[in-house]
């Protein structure tokens, strides 16, 4: 996928990313967010040797009823989940060390 343009509208909802078995990472971000483009190298640079990882690239904004149940302020925001529970998040990653380092800690 070209980098900038993963961002998708999801009817994904709260009840299913509560179920999600394994590890599962929540991108929440736009296509048009500058941020999110900027970090969107290194989130694949990681990304690329975790195939273990399931990934949701999720369009965010106003009343997207997914992004409010957790809580999400600025993009991009990565939530890592393990089955279905929060493990932790980055928000506004600056560089792929703090992504390996949050999947180290989620798989450990």
């Amino acid at each position: 996928m070209t980098p900038g343009t993963n961002y998708a509208v999801s009817d994904l909802q709260r009840d299913n990313t509560d179920r999600l078995q394994g590890l599962a990472l929540l991108q929440f971000g736009t296509n048009w967010c500058g941020h999110c483009q900027n970090a969107q190298a290194l989130i694949e640079s990681v990304m690329a040797s975790r195939p273990d990882v399931a990934r949701y690239w999720i369009e965010d904004g106003p009343g997207r009823p997914l992004g409010r149940s957790y809580r999400i302020k600025q993009w991009p925001t990565l939530v890592l989940l393990r089955n279905g529970q929060e493990v932790g998040r980055l928000v506004r990653p600056q560089d792929a060390t703090q992504l390996l380092d949050l999947l180290k800690a989620a798989s450990a």
